[in-house]
Parts: C-alpha cells; sequence; structure tokens
C-alpha cells in the first residue's frame, strides 16, 4: 500500500500559518525505518488516522491504504472533516486559487499539508520550490480520493488545513462579534443555502465584488463540501466566514449599526413593503454597512429573516416568478459592492 523510497529527511507540510489550536490535525508517528510496514489502522479517528502519509512514503498504490479511507471520509463527511480541521481539494483551479491568495496575504489563514498528484503528472509550477510535501498517486487511488468516474482532467488532490478565518459558533455561545470579520461594511448572510454549487458560487461572487464575509445561518451546507470548494473556486478559503445563528448574526448587526436587506421575488401576495433594486438604492446605501440575507431556492426566506429584514427585489422584463438564488444573488453582489464609484 506504501512504496517507500530513500529515507531523507523530508520537507514538512508548507506552513504558512501557526498551527490553529483547536486543530486535530497534528499527530505523532514513531520514527520506521526506509522498508518498514506503516499500519496507521483503518481511520476510524483522529488518533488512528495519520494526517499525512509517513514521511518516507513516496507513493500510495493501493485503495485500501488508510491513509486513502481517510481521505475519502474527508470529501464525504462535513463532521469528520471539521473534527480533524481538514479539507480535501480535488483538481489544480481551486488549489490554485487558495495559493495564489496565501502569497498576496501576509498573515497566511491556512496550510497547505500535502498534494496527492497523479503519477504521470508533472508537479504543478507554483510548488516546485515551496517545500510542500508530494506523494504520487496511480489512477485507481486517484478515481477513489476525487470521486469521479473519469479522472482525465484530474491531476491533483490535496489537502488543505480549514483555514483560521471561518468561525463556527456555538448556539448558547456569544464571542465577540469584532473578531469574526476585520471590516463588517459589506457582509452576506445566507439563509439554509444547502446546494454547494450555489452557495460555492455565492462566495465566489462575494470575493469577486469585494465583499467582506459570508455569515452562515442554519441550514447550510458546508462551505468545505467538495462541490462548494469546486464551485467557489476556492472563495472559501479566502473569505472571512462565520457560521452561527440568528442571535449571533444579531449582536453583528447590532454592534456595527447594520441595515439588513433581504432578497425577495416580489411575490404580489407579500405582506410588507418591498423595494426594488436599482442604481439609486446603492448610491444612498454607500455609507451604511450592509447585511445582504439570501434565502434558499426551495424554502426561501426563513421566519425569521422575513421578520427582521428590508425586502429588496430585482425587476425582471419576463414572466418568470423568480432567478436562481445565485444569479440574483451575483446581480445583488455587484450592485451593492463597496466603494462602486460608478453609482456616484
Amino acid at each position: 500500500m506504501w512504496s517507500s523510497s530513500s529515507f531523507p529527511p523530508s520537507s514538512p507540510p508548507l506552513t504558512l500559518c501557526k498551527p490553529r489550536s483547536n486543530s486535530s490535525l497534528s499527530l505523532s508517528l514513531p520514527t520506521k525505518t526506509p522498508n518498514s510496514h506503516v499500519d496507521v489502522g483503518d481511520g476510524g479517528s483522529s488518533a488512528a488516522t495519520p494526517s499525512i502519509p509517513p514521511f518516507h512514503v513516496k507513493s500510495i498504490t493501493s485503495t485500501s491504504n488508510p491513509f486513502v479511507k481517510h481521505c475519502v471520509k474527508l470529501r464525504n463527511s462535513s463532521s469528520y472533516r471539521h473534527s480533524h480541521g481538514s479539507v480535501l481539494i480535488v483538481g489544480t483551479t481551486p488549489l490554485r486559487e487558495i495559493y495564489n491568495f496565501q502569497e498576496s496575504m501576509q498573515e497566511k489563514p491556512t496550510t497547505i499539508d500535502c498534494l496527492l498528484l497523479h503519477e504521470k503528472t508533472s508537479v504543478p509550477e507554483e510548488f516546485v520550490e515551496s517545500g510542500v510535501r508530494v506523494v504520487r498517486v496511480n489512477s485507481m487511488v486517484m478515481k477513489k480520493l476525487s470521486g469521479l468516474q473519469s479522472t482525465e482532467s484530474i491531476d491533483v488532490v490535496s489537502l488543505v488545513k480549514i483555514p483560521s478565518t471561518f468561525h463556527s459558533l456555538e448556539n448558547n455561545h456569544h464571542e465577540d462579534f469584532s473578531k469574526w470579520f476585520p471590516s463588517a461594511y459589506r457582509i452576506l448572510v445566507l439563509d439554509g443555502i444547502q446546494d454547494p454549487g450555489n452557495l460555492g458560487t455565492l462566495l465566489r461572487s462575494a470575493v469577486a465584488f469585494g465583499w467582506d464575509g459570508a455569515f452562515l445561518l442554519p441550514g447550510c451546507c458546508d462551505p468545505f463540501n467538495e462541490k462548494a470548494v469546486r464551485a467557489s473556486r476556492g472563495a472559501s478559503f479566502q473569505l472571512p466566514l462565520v457560521s452561527g445563528t440568528w442571535s449571533h448574526l444579531q449582536s453583528l448587526v447590532n454592534g456595527f449599526q447594520m441595515k439588513i436587506l433581504a432578497g425577495s421575488p416580489g411575490s404580489k401576495t407579500e405582506s410588507k413593503p418591498v423595494s426594488c433594486l436599482s442604481h439609486e438604492l446603492a448610491r444612498i446605501l454607500t455609507n451604511t454597512n450592509v447585511c445582504l440575507v439570501l434565502g434558499s431556492e426551495g424554502s426561501g426566506l426563513s421566519k425569521e429573516a422575513h421578520e427582521a429584514c428590508e425586502l429588496v427585489n430585482i425587476r425582471m422584463a419576463g414572466a418568470f416568478e423568480s432567478l436562481n438564488v445565485s444569479v440574483a444573488g451575483g446581480i445583488f453582489l455587484f450592485m451593492l459592492q463597496p466603494q462602486n464609484k460608478k453609482f456616484d
């Protein structure tokens, strides 16, 4: 299962920040001789499974390898991901986005632990001199890791720590909201967005239009879900994220004196006044801190959001009742983006 060559001191993972105190990624493995078999269990717990392969391992050839099973669990299980503080990234594009973002930051919010590279693929140019750990895998292992039937376009899978810019808040525990977001001029709030493609696309748009962070209310999918990461192109590692309740959100709104808006289809049966998104509205909000709440396509806004927010809709010429939430969200995020001089 494990294949090794010589056993010189191997380069450590590319450490881009101080390890998080609550991370369970750190695992001490006993020193092995180059040709010894490494038995790390079946991946049932962080104590039995290594976060990265032992340093002498250069390649993995079996889909039954315990580390491969660990990676598959990271891809499939949100609770397993967060208990280990680690995310499996499939493909080159989100990895490059994360790496390039890291390089632009003075304080690095995450760590790229390991690249699992197809045996016939060259190391990506960005990582040749980076010191990041590289382990080669064959096509069968790559297929198992990626979960895709065809891996022709997948050359690399990587292990990346959940960034320090992500905060998951307990229901009855209020932290200092000023620590959640460095700035709170424009915050996207997602209300029960369960589809990982929609959630990832919204996070990507938020980064593209310069929003300061995203707040995930109950019912949202994990932003580090493999499909969400793919759709976001790694934006979940760039944008400050908070997962919490309406009580936590209210602390944020009160603390930063924010106006809280919500996207609405603007149905004729709506019981509250609904404003129309416009250049004039964007201009009026130029000097106002704004929370924008977007609900799921299936359920719409939650009762709490409907009661707490000022409703805003997008005027449409066609007869459609509403837009896909990621499309509508992109329009809202663009129109209300910070420091938008086009509307002056």
